[in-house]
């Protein structure tokens, strides 16, 4: 029968080492607290980066509402798709101000990320639409190198996820629109972490060890969303996206360890065990505004809520003969969301477009780990939009994120050590070009 237990419970390993295991299977507990402050990203190369995603579930105007706000298609008179290729270059680079076992700072942990988004809507008649929406999730990624000062916690870590979400939208009356869709989330798992063999008794000098952990899963969820125009000059767009539930599963990869922890691996049940990591990308709800001052002008804003307090409670357990199950709350708060932006058509074919938004922070300094030094976010965007003819538009986009300090003050436990300090820069730029074709 298998045995579950906690870093306390009784076993064959000698009491004067027990924290050395307690110490092992933290290390274990920072897979999932990797992706506890995780990102969303908003960001798919549209022409909503232009407004820093300013007004996205009341805009409307192109293809892309499949994804935002899969009521809003109903205000696309013809069938269209929207293609748009993005890159991101992030860059975020750790000061180190105190660490437990020496290093560097690990320069800089991000570089360049593709991404984009493919979206389609079709006319069906003239009160529904189908669309169809697939392109870039949330996410992002760090690689710190074996030798920074927080190698114990995180070497590298990426998580990615691809969704292919299709919808409907109907139009009820003249003033209200609803509409529904069904995602299938593809995500992947990377987390690499050096162990700290010499910490050891019984294994001073020896170099580090490294445990990795691969995988990718397959999950669903939905969005919903309404459209209310009160005026031809104004409307309202209110979206809810579900939770989704992943669980990923793969041996944990151990090498280079040092005897005595190899011992305690195969004593704990460590050694053969497969990690089981279930985590929760959180609910979220927005409200979108939309109006137009004049025929050139038009204002726009978002008020939105993200449930990352449930996103921290994570269960993660060690499937062997000895079957260790834990919970971590990772005190995680949820997430506010504010946005304003405009746009100004100053030619009849031309129209530009600039937004500036904020999220609040979903952890602080004595919970955020190096996996993802995610503080409060600030996005400021621009862009253009060209009317090539009556058909095709094409436009360019550039968003500006400014991730915060990102203070890091942990403890960490024997095996780890303490580890003090911020990032500067802590950044991301987003580049867009996108095209649009209406038949």
């Amino acid at each position: 029968m298998p045995n579950h237990t906690n870093f306390s419970g009784k076993s064959m390993i000698p009491r004067s080492l027990h924290w050395v295991l307690s110490a092992l299977l933290s290390v274990f507990l920072l897979v999932p607290a990797a992706w506890g402050a995780g990102l969303w990203l908003y960001e798919s190369g549209g022409p909503d980066l232009g407004t820093a995603g300013a007004g996205r579930a009341a805009l409307a105007a192109d293809a892309s509402t499949a994804g935002s706000n899969p009521a809003g298609m109903t205000r696309l008179d013809r069938s269209q798709i929207l293609s748009a290729v993005q890159g991101l270059y992030i860059n975020s680079k750790f000061d180190t101000q105190s660490s437990g076992f020496g290093g560097g700072d690990g320069g800089n942990a991000g570089g360049f990320v593709p991404s984009g988004g493919l979206h389609y809507v079709h006319r069906l008649t003239d009160d529904f639409r189908l669309g169809i929406t697939a392109g870039s999730y949330f996410g992002l990624g760090v690689d710190y190198g074996d030798n920074w000062a927080g190698r114990y916690y995180s070497t590298e870590a990426e998580m990615l996820a691809f969704g292919v979400n299709p919808g409907i939208g109907y139009r009820v009356n003249h003033w209200l629109s609803a509409g529904a869709g069904f995602s299938v989330l593809y995500a992947t798992l990377n987390q690499k972490v050096a162990i700290n063999n010499s910490a050891v008794p019984g294994q001073a000098g020896l170099s580090d060890g490294k445990l990795k952990i691969d995988d990718d899963d397959v999950a669903y969820g939905f969005n919903l969303g309404l459209m209310l125009t009160p005026r031809d000059d104004t409307r309202f767009g209110l979206t809810y996206r579900s939770e989704v539930d992943l669980e990923f599963k793969d041996a944990a990869s151990l090498k280079n360890i040092g005897p005595v922890l190899q011992g305690l691996f195969n004593a704990s049940g460590v050694a053969d065990s497969k990690v089981d990591i279930d985590m929760t990308i959180p609910q979220a709800v927005m409200l979108s505004g939309y109006h137009q001052l004049s025929p050139r002008w038009a204002i726009m804003g978002n008020i939105g809520w993200q449930d990352w307090s449930e996103f921290g409670k994570q269960d993660l357990t060690l499937r062997s003969a000895t079957a260790t199950k834990f919970t971590k709350d990772l005190d995680y708060d949820d997430t506010w969301h504010f946005a304003l932006g405009t746009q100004y058509r100053f030619a009849d074919s031309w129209l530009w477009s600039v937004g500036v938004a904020y999220d609040t922070s979903p952890t602080d300094e004595d919970n955020r780990t190096p996996d993802l030094p995610l503080d409060r976010q600030i996005r400021i965007g621009t862009g253009v939009q060209y009317d090539w003819n009556k058909d095709v538009t094409v436009g360019v986009a550039y968003e500006y994120l400014d991730a915060g300090d990102g203070d890091i003050d942990q403890e960490g436990g024997p095996l780890q050590g303490p580890l003090k300090g911020d990032y500067d820069p802590n950044s991301i730029h987003f580049f867009a070009v996108n095209l649009i074709w209406k038949f």
